[in-house]
């Protein structure tokens, strides 16, 4: 076996894998020199330098694993690597711990006002009385967003006696009590929290989370903490907030536009800026290359790595049968998990027709747990670790099967069921992911772009009133399909929009008359 370390790491993570294998270090390797020399090898260590190209993979002929000592993987094309059985896999959780000390490294400074006060002293002055700070012990942090990072703040917060509160509407209780917190809406937490750290992804549930609103709800001498991405917090609401004393203090890591040049937020005393290095340290670099050693010592060794974030491999005949089905499955998954409210207790797969004969389902299952944790999660998920997350968040999953699959080869049938909430949608692939049923009602739906999904009394006027107020927004509908049990009782509504529909046009849908429930979606 041989492998190629092609960029500079860490070299416990060399010395690992001189154990099994031959292992080459060219780390000044050219990408021609690349292309040329790829199929020589088993695996490959990068981090962000080496493009692992489609022209590279496909000369890759040997290659089975690529292994990122880091986490993000844009210099990978992972679609090609999956077309050719190659393993994608990274090393996310190397940075965990370095991420929560950095935030509370960020906590103390701003309580303490260490970075001023360092710069007092070095303009030779001596201005004690202007740095009155603030201890933690006593006081209550709030998280938003109980992932890894979320966790271990939390962990290291009580090491400072400060009470916790967390904030993460897809954490169910049992989770929550499980890691000793309390579990609040962001209300709440806003409210009441003394420091505020955030540990979330940036999507369109979370763009701009905290503005304004959330700034003049929070108490006097409120400080708040971003180490995970910029445009979470709203950046000018935060200059105000600040400016005007609502709150006492910010640390960021992280900024809407990076590197911050000539941000306003940069000329107060009572903002501490780092330059997006909460995941650099030492010791993270080391456990990087640990980790990306230990991934592909697995795979050297014939068996699995965890951190996968493209297909396992499965034999070619039976790939084929499952191929057109692994996106019908992914969409499945998004399109529930967006369109159901509240926190995901069960999970039904059933699979039927010519799906039912395949013994090897659980990569439908893990690529359906994948659709449906993707866009609340703040973690990668794959078809590896998708299973151990649902089990984490306590989500019951069961799989049945059935021949019957109603004229069509096979059907996928999945159904949710959380705290305050159930949907159900049924699939096929009709040269291409087809929805045709949504809780039980027949109906005909491309799962793809921007959706909105609706449930209504079957009353003359409420289409009409749907479309009429989309259209005040300039709300383009595509197509439009509507199901219902009789006339008169309750129908489902999905369309397909020419643009993401707006949150708050949501809302003002939701109070239609004879409106039940409706939900925006971007599968």
């Amino acid at each position: 076996m041989k492998v190629l370390i092609a960029d500079s790491i860490n070299q416990k993570g060399i010395d690992n894998l001189k154990e099994y294998s031959e292992v080459v270090v060219q780390t000044d390797i050219t990408p021609e020199e690349l292309k040329e020399t790829i199929n020589q090898y088993d695996a490959i260590v990068i981090r962000s330098r080496t493009k692992m190209t489609k022209e590279v993979i496909e000369s890759a002929d040997n290659l089975k694993i690529i292994a990122r000592a880091g986490v993000g993987i844009d210099n990978v094309d992972l679609n090609s690597a999956t077309q050719k059985g190659i393993m994608v896999v990274n090393t996310a959780e190397s940075t965990t711990i370095t991420v929560a000390e950095h935030t509370m490294g960020l906590i103390l400074a701003i309580a303490r006002k260490i970075a001023i006060a360092d710069k007092s002293v070095k303009e030779n002055k001596w201005e004690k009385s202007k740095f009155m700070g603030t201890e933690l012990r006593n006081k209550t942090l709030g998280v938003v967003g109980m992932g890894r990072i979320g966790s271990q703040v939390i962990k290291r917060c009580k090491a400072f006696e400060m009470d916790a509160l967390a904030y993460d509407p897809y954490l169910p209780e049992e989770a929550a009590k499980e890691l000793g917190i309390e579990l609040v809406d962001l209300n709440r937490l806003i409210k009441e929290a003394d420091f505020i750290s955030i540990h979330v992804p940036l999507t369109k549930e979370t763009k701009h989370l905290i503005g304004e609103e959330e700034f003049k709800a929070m108490k006097n001498g409120t400080f708040i903490i971003n180490c995970s991405r910029g445009g979470v917090i709203d950046e000018d609401a935060l200059y105000d907030a600040l400016k005007s004393g609502e709150i006492a203090g910010a640390g960021l890591d992280v900024y809407e536009t990076e590197p911050p040049v000539g941000n306003k937020l940069l000329e107060l005393d009572n903002l501490v800026a780092t330059p997006h290095i909460a995941a650099s340290t030492n010791e993270a670099q080391r456990d990087a290359a640990i980790i990306a050693a230990d991934e592909i010592i697995e795979v050297l060794k014939g068996k699995t790595p965890k951190n996968v974030l493209n297909l396992p491999s499965v034999d070619p005949e039976t790939y084929q049968i499952l191929k057109p089905y692994l996106t019908l499955c992914e969409k499945l998954g998004s399109f529930i998990g967006q369109g159901v409210k509240g926190k995901i207790k069960d999970l039904e797969i059933i699979y039927c027709g010519e799906l039912a004969e395949i013994q090897k389902q659980d990569i439908l299952t893990r690529t359906i747990l994948q659709g449906l944790l993707t866009p609340i999660l703040n973690r990668a998920v794959n078809t590896i670790n998708s299973q151990a997350i649902a089990e984490s968040r306590k989500i019951n999953v069961t799989e049945g099967r059935k021949c019957d699959s109603q004229g069509y080869d096979s059907i996928i049938k999945i159904k949710v069921k959380t705290d305050e909430d159930t949907l159900s949608v049924e699939g096929t692939d009709l040269h291409g992911p087809q929805i045709i049923k949504v809780n039980n009602y027949w109906v005909n739906a491309k799962p793809e772009g921007n959706m909105f999904i609706a449930k209504y009394e079957d009353i003359p006027g409420t289409i009409g009133a749907i479309g009429t107020n989309l259209g005040k927004y300039n709300i383009n509908i595509g197509t439009m399909q509507v199901g219902r049990d009789k006339a008169g009782g309750e129908a489902i509504m999905i369309l397909t929009v020419d643009h993401e529909i707006p949150k708050d046009v949501i809302n003002e849908l939701k109070e239609l008359e004879n409106v039940h429930d409706a939900n925006g979606l971007t599968l």
